[in-house]
C-alpha cells in the first residue's frame, strides 16, 4: 500500500509540474518583449504595442473620424421636411374623453355655429381644399396618424391634434363611410380666402342669388354648378339654409372654397354686392303672373311652356285678394317674360333661384324690376311640374356661360 501511495503521489507531482510549465510558457508567448538580446550582444528595443480596444469602440472611433473628415452639410431649406422634424405633437383621447362630443354638439347646431364662428369639415379632400384656400383650422380629430401626415405641415402649427378611436368618429359622422378625420375650422371669410388661380381665370360676369332655398342637398348642388359655370359670387339671402351646414358642404364637394359664398344677407344689402349696371333675372316659377304677361305671339305661353297653377310667391299668398286682380292693378312688378335661351347677358347678369317650397319673394321681383331684368322661362312639356331648383339653376347658369362665350368670340 505504501508503494502504491508513493507512486501515485510522485505521478501527481510530475503532472502538476508539467501543467505549471505549460501555463508558464503560454504566458511567455503572449508577452511582448521589451528588449531582444542577440548572441552577438546586439540589443534591439521593441516599442510597446497599442492596447487593443473592443470592436465596438474601434467602429465608433472610425465612424467619428469619418464624420470629422467630411464637411458639415447644411440643408438648403431650414423648414422641416417630415412630420417628426417639425416637432408637432398630438394628444390621445382615453375612454371618457368628451372633447369630441362637446365640439360636435356645437358645430352641428346652427345657432351655436354662428355664435362660436366655427364649422365642421369631414374628409381628407374637403379639408385639403379648405387649407389650400386659406381656411384657419382649430382642431383635428383623427383615427390614424397617416391622415394627419398627408396635410401640409406648415398649416398644422398651433392646431390641436387629437387621436381618437374610429368608432367615436363613426358615431358623430354624417357620412355612410367615414374617412377617419374631422376638422374644426373658423368660419371662412370670403374676403380673406385664396381661391384657385384657374377658377379666377375663368370667372364670368355672372352672379347667382339664392332666395328661400331650404333644402341642403339642393343648395350644395347649386354651389357646385355655380363653381363649374364660373360664377363670380353666390349670394344667399335670409331664409336660406346655412351654407356651412355639413349636408350642404358634403353636396357642394369643395365648391365653397372655389367661389365666394356670402351668407345670410338682407335684400337691402344685396345691391351692394352686385357690380355696376347688373341686370337681375328671376327663374320663372311657371305661374299665373307669367302667363298673363306672355300675350305676344311666339312667346312661351304659345308653346305650352307656362303652366296654369298658382305661383309660389309666398309674400303674396299671405293676403286674401286675388293674384290676377292685383296684377291688373299694378301691385306686382311688371317683368318681361322671355325664354332662357334668348339673349339676356348683354350686361353683367344675376340670376335669382327660388326655393321649391316658398318660391320667389317679392323683394326679388322688385330688384329685378329696378335693374331692368325680367323672368326667364325654361321650356318643359305641358303637364310636367316645375323643375328642381338645383336643375333650373344649372340650366340657367350654363346657358349664361354659353352666351357670354359666344359674345366674347364675336
Amino acid at each position: 500500500m505504501k508503494r502504491v501511495v508513493w507512486a501515485t503521489r510522485t505521478l501527481l507531482l510530475v503532472m502538476t509540474a508539467r501543467d505549471f510549465d505549460a501555463r508558464r510558457w503560454v504566458r511567455a508567448l503572449r508577452r511582448s518583449p521589451v528588449k531582444v538580446v542577440f548572441p552577438s550582444g546586439q540589443v534591439v528595443e521593441r516599442k510597446p504595442s497599442p492596447v487593443k480596444q473592443p470592436r465596438k469602440a474601434v467602429a465608433e472611433a472610425s465612424s467619428r473620424e469619418q464624420r470629422q473628415k467630411q464637411p458639415l452639410q447644411v440643408p438648403a431649406s431650414q423648414t422641416p421636411s417630415t412630420w417628426e422634424e417639425s416637432g408637432l405633437r398630438y394628444d390621445k383621447a382615453f375612454p371618457g374623453d368628451k372633447r369630441l362630443s362637446s365640439v360636435m354638439t356645437v358645430v352641428k347646431s346652427r345657432p351655436f355655429r354662428e355664435k362660436q364662428g366655427k364649422i365642421l369639415l369631414e374628409g381628407r379632400r374637403l379639408i385639403a381644399d379648405a387649407l389650400k384656400a386659406g381656411a384657419v383650422p382649430k382642431i383635428f380629430f383623427f383615427s390614424r396618424l397617416e391622415y394627419i401626415k398627408e396635410l401640409p405641415i406648415e398649416k398644422l402649427k398651433g392646431v390641436s391634434l387629437i387621436k381618437v378611436k374610429f368608432e367615436d368618429i363613426k358615431d358623430w359622422s354624417d357620412l355612410v363611410t367615414p374617412q377617419g378625420i374631422m376638422g374644426i375650422f373658423a368660419k371662412p371669410d370670403h374676403a380673406k380666402m385664396t381661391y384657385p388661380e384657374t377658377q379666377l381665370c375663368h370667372t364670368l360676369p355672372l352672379l347667382l342669388i339664392c332666395d328661400n332655398l331650404r333644402d341642403p342637398g339642393n343648395l350644395g348642388t347649386i354651389l357646385r354648378s355655380a363653381a363649374g359655370a364660373g360664377c363670380s359670387k353666390v349670394l344667399l339671402t335670409k331664409g336660406c339654409v346655412d351654407a356651412w351646414e355639413p349636408k350642404v358642404l358634403r353636396a357642394g364637394m369643395g365648391a365653397h372654397f372655389q367661389v365666394p359664398v356670402i351668407n345670410n344677407l338682407d335684400w337691402e344689402t344685396v345691391p351692394k354686392y352686385l357690380p355696376a349696371d347688373t341686370r337681375v333675372y328671376v327663374a320663372d316659377n311657371c305661374g299665373l303672373y307669367a302667363q298673363a304677361q306672355a300675350q305676344v305671339s311666339n312667346k312661351a305661353s304659345d308653346y305650352g311652356w307656362v303652366c296654369d297653377r298658382r305661383p309660389k310667391l309666398h309674400k303674396y299668398e299671405e293676403e286674401g285678394e286675388d293674384l290676377e286682380s292685383r296684377a291688373s292693378k299694378g301691385w306686382l312688378p311688371e317683368l318681361e317674360v322671355q325664354t332662357y335661351d334668348s339673349d339676356w347677358t348683354e350686361a353683367p347678369a344675376a340670376v335669382v333661384i327660388g326655393g321649391e317650397t316658398h318660391g320667389l319673394s317679392l323683394e326679388s321681383l322688385q330688384l329685378a324690376e329696378s335693374t331692368g331684368g325680367g323672368r326667364l322661362l325654361i321650356p318643359v312639356v305641358p303637364g310636367v311640374d316645375s323643375l328642381n331648383s338645383a336643375m333650373a339653376a344649372s340650366i340657367l347658369l350654363f346657358e349664361g356661360k354659353r352666351q357670354l362665350r359666344m359674345r366674347a368670340n364675336t
